[in-house]
């Protein structure tokens, strides 16, 4: 997406440069409010680069390849243990739409229940999938790579469950007829958060103006996206027409309460919290995934 850069933003930067926004995916709804902000109005000329299975947007944007990236909070955690400084900036999903999507017909009740008998679809490795055998154990259930958005195997077994996107695989698995349960993730207590906008610490510190730039653009993006999402997705079908028009709107509505709760309508926008994030840095502790508490004031900016 290319705009013009603003004269305030050239006057004080002396030469307006192309900015990289990378996603972690295709563009689809969860990225909507990226695509309808406002970036010329705030001095920014920026190219948002699509993603897909795997895109490594956090490694891109440690060692800047990119200017920013699309994260999640669990990823900036893990980075900076490692030594990478990458910093969240913009919070898009305050709770996560990560969670287990199982057959209606099987009466479930949490998500433990999904853990008693079938077969449970997970990608290895996740955290709240290592939670998830810490909480309840695998040995009821048979455990399978998760197959990505394709719902061929739930479809076809009733006893199959799988994780998923509540704001995706869902509606496509209505859309073919069946009825779902879905569980969030949320419910055992693992809740990052999604769709971050982050940058490095050092690009941070030696272009703070940018960085203020880039959260108020978006931040104004999300909003005119919550209201009326027509125009971006327009835009993103055309980038994605793997994805229907309908599905875009379907989408857009259904993802809104994970966005805009009542620490956004407090805060706006975006918000992130001490809180959330030592939690958070707490449960990577407890499973090992981190060998020492990381402060949780450097793994975000509150802009």
């Amino acid at each position: 997406m290319k705009t013009a850069p603003a004269l305030g933003f050239l006057t004080s930067c002396r030469k307006s440069a192309r900015i990289k926004l990378a996603l972690n995916w295709k563009p689809e709804p969860e990225f909507g409010g990226f695509y309808a902000a406002p970036y010329s109005k705030h001095g920014l000329d920026v190219e948002i680069l699509p993603g897909g299975a795997g895109t490594p947007t956090v490694q891109m944007v440690g060692a800047g390849s990119v200017d920013f990236g699309i994260v999640s909070a669990d990823e900036v955690v893990l980075a900076r243990s490692h030594g990478n400084d990458v910093v969240a900036l913009f919070a898009v999903f305050q709770d996560s739409p990560a969670g287990i999507m199982a057959h209606a017909s099987r009466n479930l009740t949490s998500i433990g229940d999904v853990l008693k008998e079938g077969t449970i679809a997970l990608q290895s490795g996740l955290p709240f999938a290592r939670l998830l055998e810490r909480k309840f154990g695998f040995s009821h259930v048979k455990v399978v790579p998760s197959p990505g958005g394709d719902i061929t195997s739930f479809l076809n077994d009733e006893k199959f469950a799988q994780q998923c996107y509540l704001t995706s695989e869902p509606i496509a698995a209505r859309r073919k007829g069946a009825k779902v349960t879905v569980f969030a993730v949320s419910e055992i207590g693992y809740d990052p958060y999604t769709t971050v906008l982050a940058v490095s610490g050092e690009s941070l510190r030696k272009n703070p103006d940018r960085a203020k730039a880039m959260v108020a653009a978006v931040r104004e993006g999300w909003r005119a996206y919550l209201d009326d999402p027509k125009a971006a997705n327009q835009q993103m079908h055309q980038l994605n027409p793997t994805m229907d028009a309908e599905t875009f709107a379907e989408v857009a509505e259904v993802q809104k309460p994970f966005i805009e709760t009542d620490a956004t309508r407090r805060n706006g926008l975006g918000t992130m919290s001490r809180e959330r994030w030592e939690t958070l840095i707490g449960q990577f502790k407890e499973l090992g995934d981190i060998s020492q508490t990381i402060p949780a004031e450097e793994c975000f900016r509150v802009l």
